[in-house]
């Protein structure tokens, strides 16, 4: 029995009775030819010219012992950035010479060891305040995620300032994390949703986003960059209609604040969340950007210690922020780790982080559409409009988790397949889910070869049973 359930794992799902259904649906496949046999050449990728100097995956790559290995002879390729990145070296030495070395809870002891734990978490802080352009280091909060910090907003501003009739404005592109925490304000306070569609380039329409705000709007929460189609949104535009109708902002920036410079004053949002482990950072926690005069009209979302001024018998008062919102021992070792990850991408230099991405971005989808029957959801890499360094895709006839199975089991490639999170934005592009392959600025082009050789394999063995 052992022997038989061993065998099926390395068989797709698909052969084990499950059918695709509309997750490859073909609507909008591109068809470029039929199926590619093994030693057929296909449509070759995109050409590129040999590169004079190390590109930044190359130089950088070091940095990162976990992509230096091995699964059954073929050499790991990590593509499941969208989701969470890798940690460099200085992360994780950061982390254990914490827990090895000095080891304390912040902010409620003298001795030396808890002095030296609160300045480094408050060092911390302050490093995410620079990062982000922040006005001051008391609008940053640490939260367990971004997740958190979204709730958070939710439960301490959005059920105090909404009520029937009022509206929220959010797209259907948005991240789980920035929908149900504003379902539970509307079922609590009345307060209705109302949901910004997609344009036929499969981005949120700005327009229709623009002409739902009215002086019925609270709050309007929308993502930076999406984590499915790879498109930006353009903060600064919203920001600026939003405020003609009195209406707040919260930013998804998960996406965004790895891979770009992120400036929250030029952006003018009034929240902007992002989470440490998508930018070389630990899991555990996060960051709440608000503005302070906002932060500090707001009630605590937890209770306990550390959030309080004074305590009584039947009362509390509380502190300032970002105290008030960090209640009981935060993940200290963990925000400490984040500041050091903030240390390497600021000494590599986000800017350039951010140009080279957007090189592998295109050089991502220019080489998918090689693909026979590939249909790649988001918009076309332009000039003028930035694309993410990450491609959602399906391949007609064939489930994206096979893909994801077989990409895996035989070539050592790590994507994601699913639906990202973002269920009703799959459902509004028909399917039910998709492969997502996301890159970060230790990859390189020629991980996108062997992706690609891989993914044509991988089509190649899942078809030919058919």
């Amino acid at each position: 029995m052992a022997t038989a359930a061993a065998s099926l794992r390395y068989f797709p799902s698909s052969f084990r009775n499950r059918s695709p259904g509309a997750a490859a649906a073909s609507g909008g496949l591109v068809r470029l030819s039929p199926r590619r046999a093994r030693s057929a050449a296909g449509v070759a990728a995109p050409s590129r010219e040999a590169e004079s100097a190390a590109s930044l995956g190359d130089l950088t790559r070091v940095d990162f012992p976990i992509l230096d290995q091995e699964f059954d002879g073929s050499k790991l390729v990590y593509f499941d950035n969208g989701a969470t990145s890798q940690k460099p070296s200085c992360v994780m030495k950061t982390l254990d010479e914490y827990y090895r070395s000095y080891n304390s809870n912040v902010h409620r002891g003298i001795h030396v060891l808890s002095a030296k734990a609160t300045d480094a978490y408050e060092s911390a802080r302050t490093k995410v305040a620079n990062f982000v352009n922040a006005a001051n280091s008391r609008e940053i909060v640490f939260t367990r995620n971004a997740t958190e910090a979204i709730n958070l907003v939710a439960y301490s501003w959005g059920l105090s300032n909404l009520k029937q009739g009022d509206e929220m404005v959010l797209t259907v592109a948005e991240h789980h994390s920035a929908i149900v925490p504003w379902q539970f304000v509307s079922q609590k306070t009345g307060a209705t949703l109302k949901y910004v569609g997609l344009t036929k380039e499969e981005v949120p329409d700005i327009e229709q986003l623009k002409g739902l705000l009215s002086n019925k709007t609270k709050i309007v929460v929308v993502h930076h960059v999406s984590n499915v189609l790879g498109s930006m949104l353009p903060i600064e535009d919203i920001v600026t209609w939003s405020n003609r109708v009195g209406a707040k902002v919260l930013v998804d920036a998960c996406q965004s604040v790895p891979h770009m410079p992120v400036d929250v004053q030029r952006l003018g949002a009034d929240f902007l969340v992002a989470s440490s482990h998508k930018m070389c950072g630990p899991t555990g926690v996060g960051f709440l950007h608000g503005k302070f005069d906002l932060l500090s009209s707001m009630d605590p979302f937890l209770g306990g210690g550390e959030m309080i001024a004074d305590v009584f018998q039947d009362k509390s008062t509380y502190a300032e922020p970002p105290s008030r919102f960090e209640a009981g021992t935060p993940a200290i070792g963990e925000a400490i780790g984040l500041g050091a990850a903030i240390d390497y991408l600021s000494q590599i230099g986000m800017q350039k982080i951010h140009e080279y991405e957007k090189e592998l971005a295109t050089y991502l989808y220019e080489s998918l559409i090689s693909v026979p029957n590939i249909r790649i959801y988001g918009p076309a890499p332009c000039q003028t409009d930035h694309r993410a360094p990450l491609c959602s895709f399906n391949v007609e006839n064939v489930h994206p988790t096979d893909i994801a199975e077989i990409l895996d089991l035989q070539h050592g490639v790590a994507i994601r397949s699913g639906h990202h999170c973002a269920q009703i934005l799959h459902r509004t592009l028909g399917i039910n889910a998709s492969a997502r392959a996301s890159l970060h600025f230790y990859n390189t082009k020629e991980e996108v070869d062997v992706f690609v050789d891989a993914l044509k394999d991988t089509i190649d063995f899942l078809t030919s049973e058919h």
